[in-house]
């Protein structure tokens, strides 16, 4: 039934998109939706400071006339995923309160003593801190997410806030090596571990945001299914954030997940908002940046973002 409900969603949207005139000004402090031209330069932006996104033309009959031809989509390939989102769910003997002499309670790392696989994708918690004339604002993708909309709840994200270092030193996190030895007794659970997917970022015009779109691959690189794919994705968002859709610009390839963006807009006002308040501007260029950051939250255990900190 639900995917009934979303086939209706996305031939309404399709409509929906064809008639909304192509935003020309920008109304990204004021509303978080971008242009075409401003996607375009937060693209860019990615595309220098993390090499192994690239942009893509897709298939020619689809060419949107708003973006440069060479310019339709983001693409990374072969993008690693080691764990089912289910060897991450809730465990009590995890838990641990951090910052809780703020006055409020603090919050709960809910991996904190997790092993050092699980914490790799899910970087510690941030905070807000303010102190002299400098103020940090710590944004993490944590995955969560107290979601009970029909897309991705960004709240836990803002509550989370930004990433403190320059995206020109950001560190990275190596890839551990294809060829890397093994014993007879992991091997099972290294090849359950050799899952990867291929991203795409399309700008959706309806929307005016950002929109991620996923195909996964066994150990083998033979297509996942369905089923199988929502194994990678947190099931709070699975079947409501995370629908399946024909992609924009690829035609021929049946439907493939797609984070929903109907609420993307309304968490980067927020967090636009948030950023003034502490003095500081977020600018529109690292859209795209911040965009993997929060959407982290729905493919928890996809690792696709090693660029860990950056200044705002």
């Amino acid at each position: 039934m639900e995917n009934v409900i979303n086939s209706l969603k996305s031939t309404a949207l399709s409509i929906g998109e064809r008639m909304t005139p192509v935003l020309l000004q920008s109304k990204f402090r004021e509303t978080g939706v971008i242009t075409p031209t401003e996607f375009v330069a937060a693209g860019d932006f990615l595309v220098h400071h993390c090499p192994t996104w690239k942009w893509a033309a897709g298939d020619e009959n689809k060419l949107k006339d708003y973006l440069p031809k060479d310019k339709q989509f983001l693409i990374t390939r072969n993008v690693p995923c080691y764990k089912r989102c289910k060897q991450m769910e809730h465990k009590d003997n995890l838990e641990k309160i951090v910052d809780d002499e703020n006055g409020d309670g603090g919050w709960v790392d809910t991996h904190h003593y997790a092993d050092s696989t699980i914490t790799e994708v899910r970087e510690h918690a941030g905070q807000i801190e303010s102190s002299g004339k400098q103020t940090q604002v710590t944004v993490e993708g944590d995955d969560d997410d107290d979601d009970d909309d029909d897309a991705a709840d960004m709240e836990e994200f803002e509550r989370q806030g930004m990433i403190n270092n320059d995206p020109l030193e950001a560190s990275t996190i190596a890839k551990p090596s294809a060829g890397a030895s093994t014993t007879d007794e992991t091997v099972g659970q290294n090849t359950l571990a050799t899952r990867t997917y291929d991203l795409n970022i399309t700008y959706d015009k309806y929307y005016q945001t950002p929109r991620l779109w996923l195909t996964g691959y066994d150990e083998h690189h033979k297509p996942l299914s369905v089923e199988k794919m929502y194994e990678d994705i947190s099931q709070d968002h699975a079947k409501k954030t995370v629908t399946m859709e024909q992609h924009p610009h690829l035609p021929g390839t049946g439907p493939m997940p797609s984070i929903h963006p109907c609420r993307h807009a309304d968490v980067m006002k927020k967090l636009i908002q948030m950023v003034a308040e502490s003095g500081k501007e977020l600018e529109v260029h690292m859209y795209i940046m911040i965009f993997l950051k929060f959407v982290q939250a729905v493919i928890p255990t996809i690792d696709y973002d090693y660029t860990r900190q950056f200044n705002l």
